[in-house]
């Protein structure tokens, strides 16, 4: 480590290699870059952005999300990310939420400013009348003690859905309130989802801090905010090799050689890797077995999503979660001749085998009860796009596998939201573990620049309650 050390007493730039072009690679080389280190980053595929990306559609010639992604306003450092490769202002903050029952009965759901959270949501969740007031107290009292539940005495065991039972939740209950917050976030069925990763959903994501709940959408495909970050990377004297698929890792005592599929190699003194659990196998060293098997062993948890062009609007809204239906989210875009809605299904598994037309069909019969206006907009274009490897799986087992950014071997280090970042599979997690990695870096090179940014600062009332 001392020579790691000295080597950066010399102020030469380190030369560091990251593998993979998602959020997680991304966000590590924003992180070292801005600390003056030399970075060169490679991507297989022929565009940024990983697993969340864009597809140019070949009928309508206009690039499309696999997935709406959103982020929320705990996300510090997804947000923090936003501002240091300046494409903040290609996200649209939304504090209202609009949740639709069966029989379009709509609730929208806002935080009251002057209320300390967790209170700034009550007047919104007691005014969700598609809950009875038994079943409202019933969560009420349900996330409280939740939000208490000691993890250090069950690391990774239950699930959530075993836990909210033992907790006489309602499956009423579970169907319309738990299920509808909890798969979209962690893209996970509740019989799955581990206990720790919900728990982090409902404490980060809506009773610590006012602003947390809030959603920030992009207001623009995916790939435009990845080719604004390149941008700015190459401001910072970043190089960005696409099309350039990495195989394998030679460590060495002074550097790291990365080995390309055309059989060329170059040396860096740090490689992270910043990959997709499926891939890591194929790139560590042998020395590095222990992670790569352990990453062998994450499963994975589909998305679905519907991209639907009518004829004309069939509604006002922006977004809306409907309830207790197939189709979860719905999301539409700005009109521009016609009109482009997003809907999407998280944990999909459930829809392997069924004909495509049949999903179509159920998801338009949803919208269709849901704004009775969507009866006269005619379909011009549709598409589905299943992604089966769009999330690993949050359940307990995976918990105890996902490894930390810092490997046995020093000069290689792992990113990716699957890696230890505290937090589920999102884009946070993404952001986390890339500045992770960027920090282990930069402390071997005796560099105390901490990247990470702290969670939001939870309200008095939270901290009294021992919420956070």
């Amino acid at each position: 480590m001392s020579a790691l050390v000295n080597s950066a007493s010399s102020r030469e730039p380190s030369r560091i290699g990251i593998v993979g072009g998602g959020l997680a690679g991304l966000a590590a080389a924003v992180a070292l870059a801005e600390s003056g280190q030399s970075v060169e980053l490679f991507e297989t595929k022929r565009r940024l952005g990983g697993r969340a990306t864009s597809y140019e559609d070949p009928q309508t010639n206009v690039l499309i999300d696999n997935c709406q992604h959103v982020a929320m306003g705990c996300c510090t450092n997804f947000l923090d990310f936003c501002n240091r490769a300046k494409i903040q202002h290609l996200l649209r903050r939304d504090s209202r939420l609009h949740f639709i029952a069966h029989g379009g009965r709509r609730n929208d759901f806002r935080g009251v400013n002057w209320l300390p959270a967790p209170l700034h949501l009550a007047p919104s969740f007691l005014q969700l009348t598609y809950l009875t007031l038994k079943e409202r107290v019933q969560i009420c009292r349900g996330l409280l003690r939740l939000s208490r539940v000691s993890l250090t005495s069950d690391p990774g065991q239950s699930t959530i859905g075993e836990w909210l039972r033992k907790d006489g939740q309602t499956e009423r209950a579970i169907r319309c309130f738990w299920e509808v917050v909890l798969v979209s976030a962690l893209a996970e069925s509740l019989d799955r989802a581990s206990l720790a990763a919900a728990r982090k959903v409902f404490v980060d994501g809506f009773l610590n801090a006012n602003a947390a709940y809030e959603v920030y959408v992009p207001t623009v495909p995916l790939q435009q905010l990845y080719d604004q970050v390149a941008s700015h990377l190459s401001t910072q004297h970043t190089s960005i090799h696409l099309s350039k698929p990495a195989t394998s890792l030679r460590p060495a005592t002074n550097e790291v050689q990365l080995v390309f599929d055309d059989g060329s190699s170059r040396a860096f003194d740090f490689v992270i890797v910043a990959v997709p659990w499926r891939r890591v196998a194929d790139i560590l060293p042998p020395e590095l077995s222990k992670v790569s098997n352990a990453a062998t062993s994450i499963t994975s948890s589909p998305i679905t999503s519907l991209h639907l062009w009518f004829d004309r609007s069939i509604m006002s809204l922006p977004h809306a979660v409907l309830i207790d239906r197939l189709s979860q989210w719905i999301f539409a875009a700005p009109a521009t001749g016609v009109y482009y809605y997003q809907v999407v299904i998280s944990a999909s598994r459930d829809l392997a085998g069924r004909n495509r037309e049949s999903v179509l069909d159920e998801v338009l019969q949803d919208l269709c009860e849901t704004w009775p206006d969507a009866k006269q907009a005619e379909l011009i274009e549709w598409r589905m796009i299943t992604e089966q490897h769009a999330v690993f799986s949050v359940t307990p087992e995976t918990e105890r596998q996902r490894p930390p950014q810092q490997t046995d071997c020093p000069r290689i280090l792992l990113a990716g939201d699957w890696t230890q970042t505290d937090w589920p599979a999102t884009m946070e997690g993404a952001v986390r573990s890339g500045y992770l990695a960027a920090e282990a870096i930069l402390s071997q090179l005796g560099i105390d620049k901490p990247q990470v940014v702290p969670a939001l600062e939870p309200s008095w009332l939270a901290r009294w309650l021992r919420l956070t």
